[in-house]
């Protein structure tokens, strides 16, 4: 393979520039295009992320990408890149910055102005630029009146992302892909740029496909709420929650959607369900409703830990996985260390380890955490932890993975 000389695209021209490509959106995005015969250059500002690629290594899980990465490097169809000037000549431009929200649980516009705004120089009439993560309905109207308020003519596009992290590889080829246009001629654009990789398109118009972003990712926000508000009710009667959800779920089709309790975190459902209650005049009962149940339920089970096994301050408690859920390495708004926070300052010592998770320098090995704790809390079912030998100490085990009833 080449070296760093990947780095700089020159003069040569790419069918794709993927920005922010060196993320969990953008790169399954960029190998897979690819691999199906583009020129692709992905820009990225994170230089240790564009090293790291430039070796042939993933910096994040996700099934089946290295060696699809190799093949692009060694093929000279991907290029990486930290200079916005080297998406100048590029056909199509996806862009995987999003809106964010903050402390106040409303979104932040200036992430993907800010972006816009850095690109605006590099952009050229008559290009495709496919807007992908999630957005604030109307910013895609709002981007297609700037950009044209600029002299800009451009297809302007939301295509919104909505795979399973570490499946993206997959599911990029065999899931429906929702495409919209702030024209026909976008529109249309950005079918024909998707169906190079997808089964079939699905055409919204942009606020349609932004809204269908936010629901979907609310929906399932709301529906684990549900299961961990049965959760906590069946807990504090003393009763084992998943006896109940067998029981109801026996030969029960109409009951199949029930999800086990646990924790529902990641960059995405909690942030994507509180942008639609700030758009809704922050009327969203539900979505709120399912933050406070979903957010409290770290505090329910660690009082539940402390009414279990007081007193709390001589427990050593051990916590299993710390990504924010099973078989992934991606710690993003993960509940687990949620419950780090708030058991050490009740807890006589909080371990913790994860056999996937590379960036807290805190983590223990696993057969340090299993000797030394007194009591183990399954974060994250991870696969690694199936057949582990726990002994008789207490396990809050809240998905039900060791079989337990998530009872201690």
């Amino acid at each position: 393979m080449n070296e760093l000389a990947r780095f700089q695209l020159g003069n040569n021209e790419a069918d794709l520039g993927i920005v922010g490509g060196g993320g969990h959106v953008g790169l399954p995005l960029a190998l897979v295009f690819a691999n199906k015969g583009l020129k692709v250059v992905i820009y990225d500002i994170n230089q240790q992320t564009l090293e790291t690629l430039s070796q042939g290594i993933m910096p994040f899980a996700e099934r089946g990408a290295e060696p699809l990465l190799r093949e692009a490097l060694d093929s000279g169809r991907l290029f990486l890149s930290s200079d916005p000037a080297d998406l100048r000549n590029v056909g199509a431009l996806v862009v995987t910055i999003g809106t964010p929200v903050d402390e106040f649980l409303n979104p932040v516009f200036k992430v993907v102005w800010n972006c816009m705004y850095d690109l605006e120089p590099y952009m050229h009439d008559g290009q495709l630029l496919i807007l992908r993560s999630t957005l604030y309905p109307g910013t895609t109207d709002m981007i297609a009146r700037e950009m044209e308020a600029k002299g800009k003519h451009l297809k302007i596009s939301f295509c919104p992302e909505r795979i399973v992290q570490g499946f993206a590889i997959e599911e990029l080829q065999t899931l429906p892909q929702i495409v919209s246009g702030i024209t026909q001629e976008a529109e249309d654009a950005a079918a024909k740029f998707f169906e190079i990789v997808a089964p079939s398109v699905v055409r919204l118009s942009p606020i349609e496909a932004e809204f269908s972003k936010l629901f979907a990712n609310a929906y399932r926000y709301i529906q684990f709420a549900i299961s961990n508000q049965f959760y906590m009710i069946a807990s504090s009667a003393g009763v084992d929650f998943y006896r109940v959800l067998d029981g109801m779920k026996k030969d029960y089709p109409r009951l199949n959607d029930i999800p086990k309790a646990g924790f529902a975190a990641g960059p995405c459902l909690f942030k994507d369900t509180m942008q639609l209650g700030a758009f809704f005049n922050q009327q969203f009962s539900l979505g709120h409703s399912a933050m406070l149940v979903n957010e409290g339920l770290v505090k329910h089970l660690v009082e539940m830990i402390a009414h279990e096994h007081p007193p709390l301050e001589k427990q050593t408690i051990g916590l299993l996985g710390m990504a924010f859920k099973a078989n992934v390495d991606d710690t993003r708004s993960s509940l687990s260390y949620k419950m780090k926070k708030m058991l050490k300052h009740r807890a006589k010592e909080v371990l913790t380890t994860d056999p996937h998770v590379t960036t807290d320098h805190e983590l223990l090995p696993l057969d340090e955490v299993l000797r030394r704790s007194d009591i183990l809390v399954l974060c994250a079912p991870h696969a690694e932890y199936r057949n582990l030998d726990l002994g008789d100490r207490p396990v809050l085990d809240i998905w039900n993975f060791f079989g337990k009833g998530g009872l201690l």
